[in-house]
């Protein structure tokens, strides 16, 4: 097991040199390596790596901006994450896009709930969805999804963003009323705290996909769920799950 952490360009090297050798001594792990790491513009680093990426047996791709390809009938979607999490990259995100990819939510009202770059409810609108109404707790977030709602000529109309107390207030005040389909790719630890929440913004017969769950995580946010939905099998990735499951009619 490799650990890599990230320190500050300003740390005395020495001095947190000697404090992590201590710490991994106690753990029986071998010594650190400190490596100096230039600075540059991170948020278009990965930009040079990144290349078009298929969903769903190639029924929608996922393409870097300004990277124009031809990929016969498939849904095209343009994006720049910027500061926020989405590329497409991650197994959580890549299950994510599989499922809408197979199952397109045509006519379909969403909530994603933790939107990042916004690449889950763009691809749910690319690919028939009515309106996404969209989450996130990071206002960088909420930029990053008006930016790639505009390379890819949606309207925000579309697409209403909220910080999570304003969403509230939204609900509260009827302007949001319950998703078709919910959408939260968040963490498990938020998942599980938010469950009976997110389970009463989902209609009756309605739909809910749940990622960022690590495999051993996975039965324990179902449980969490459980008295609203009915789960298929998990499907793990690269050790990550997603859950999808059906709102209960009572």
């Amino acid at each position: 097991m490799t650990v890599v952490g990230l320190f500050p360009g300003d740390s005395d090297a020495e001095k947190l040199s000697e404090t992590i050798n201590s710490a991994l001594a106690s753990h029986q792990l071998t010594a650190c390596t400190l490596i100096t790491v230039e600075d540059q513009d991170w948020e278009r680093a990965w930009m040079d790596d990144f290349r078009p990426m298929e969903f769903g047996d190639g029924k929608l791709v996922v393409c870097p901006t300004g990277m124009h390809i031809d990929h016969g009938n498939a849904v095209i979607m343009e994006l720049d994450p910027g500061l926020a999490f989405g590329t497409g990259t991650h197994p959580t995100t890549a299950l994510c896009l599989d499922w809408l990819a197979e199952n397109p939510p045509t006519g379909k009202t969403l909530i994603d709930y933790g939107c990042g770059s916004g690449i889950l409810g763009i691809a749910a609108l690319l690919l028939g969805g009515t309106v996404v109404y969209g989450v996130d707790n990071d206002p960088q977030a909420l930029t990053a999804t008006r930016d790639n709602l505009r390379k890819n000529n949606l309207p925000e109309t579309q697409f209403p963003l909220y910080l999570p107390g304003d969403f509230a207030q939204a609900l509260a005040a009827g302007s949001v009323g319950q998703a078709d389909i919910m959408l939260a790719n968040i963490l498990a630890g938020p998942l599980v705290s938010l469950a009976q929440y997110l389970s009463a913004m989902t209609q009756e017969g309605g739909t809910i996909m749940l990622s960022g769950i690590l495999a051993e995580q996975a039965s324990e946010v179902m449980a969490a769920y459980a008295p609203w939905f009915t789960f298929s099998e998990p499907l793990i990735s690269e050790g990550w799950g997603r859950l999808t499951g059906e709102r209960k009619i009572s």
